[in-house]
């Protein structure tokens, strides 16, 4: 096959791939805006602009949740690799859902490079910029970490097969668990947990229950920059679907939902407004007031990380906290059925 041949083929596939994005973000706005309670999936935020705002908003002083992951990982690095690779010193590969940048990442790797001398990461994200990112910053760090993105939103895409690459441990970091409602994130991980083999480990993310004084203003950052996160999903909708979204037209808005434990995020229409959304040939009424749902964050409780990974299949093993015990890492291990505890026992002992 010459180099033209090669290179068609490759446009075609790019934009055959491209389609059905459009197409997975289509039928996500017509089915979150016809709802009686508009809402849209938080998977909508991470195209390339969106994933540069998050990335913006992690180094900002209210969200703690970056810094406090990133200084228990300083902290535990080692014996989080020597706990995850168990008695048998298992050599690892790491493979990580919603990897972003990698960036947090980075400190892990580093602890497994130094204490086995080379590694695979496979870095999972629904954002290619996200992806082409963290393979840069890897490779720059860590010559000796052989990088393999795989573009996917697992949230959708459950009939991914994940590479079998020897004894593995899954990072799913960053409370991002926490976007999830219950019953949805024990179904992916449940999934994840198919993917993996008895003996395989995971490290878990959660942020923690506390007071909504520091959740309030962590996600109604001073500078403005989670209002232009969430408002970037309306601004995407207008660069893909030729929406007509006016983006002044809605002010974000970020609630304690005590009842529920999680925080939410809100796009509140502030007139009476039709909105159009061409490649849906549809318009959507807004009422003044009425909002758009983009996002749930959960916060947990020790005890909702280990039955819910209990439910999962996984095995919780151990955790590492801050000193004020805001957030969480957990090591949780995949066993065989035959000693699986009863997760339903557990959570009636509880």
């Amino acid at each position: 096959m010459n180099s033209c041949s090669v290179m068609d083929n490759l446009a075609t596939q790019a934009t055959a791939i491209r389609a059905r994005e459009i197409a997975a973000v289509a039928n996500a706005v017509l089915a979150g805006l016809s709802d009686k309670k508009k809402s849209l999936p938080a998977w909508l935020f991470y195209d390339a602009a969106g994933s540069r705002l998050f990335e913006a908003i992690t180094r900002l002083p209210e969200y703690y949740l970056t810094a406090l992951e990133h200084s228990i990982f300083s902290q535990y690095a080692q014996e989080m690799i020597s706990a995850a690779a168990g008695l048998d010193n298992n050599q690892l590969s790491v493979l990580e859902l919603g990897a972003g940048s990698a960036s947090k990442t980075l400190v892990l790797l580093r602890a497994l490079i130094s204490r086995q001398g080379h590694a695979i990461y496979l870095p999972i994200d629904v954002s290619e910029a996200a992806l082409q990112s963290a393979k840069k910053n890897v490779h720059a760090a860590l010559p000796a970490v052989d990088v393999q993105p795989i573009c996917s939103e697992i949230t959708q895409e459950k009939s991914l097969e994940l590479p079998q690459t020897g004894r593995r441990l899954a990072l799913y970091i960053g409370s991002s668990i926490g976007n999830f409602d219950p019953e949805d994130a024990v179904e992916l991980l449940q999934w994840l947990n198919s993917q993996l083999q008895p003996g395989d480990a995971l490290l878990l993310g959660t942020d923690m229950v506390k007071d909504a004084a520091p959740l309030l203003a962590a996600y109604n950052d001073l500078a403005g920059v989670t209002a232009a996160f969430n408002k970037n999903i309306l601004a995407r909708l207008n660069r893909e679907l030729g929406a007509d979204f006016a983006l002044d037209a809605f002010e974000h808005r970020a609630v304690w939902n005590v009842a529920k434990c999680r925080m939410e995020m809100h796009l509140e229409s502030q007139r009476q407004q039709t909105v159009r959304v061409e490649a849906l040939d549809r318009d959507f009424e807004f009422r003044r007031g009425e909002s758009i749902h983009t996002e749930n964050s959960y916060k947990f409780s020790s005890e909702d990380v280990a039955n819910m990974l209990l439910k999962s299949g996984f095995v919780l093993e151990q955790s590492w906290y801050d000193p004020d015990d805001w957030f969480g890492v957990h090591l949780a291990r995949v066993v065989d059925s035959v000693t699986m505890p009863d997760a339903d026992a557990n959570e009636e002992a509880a």
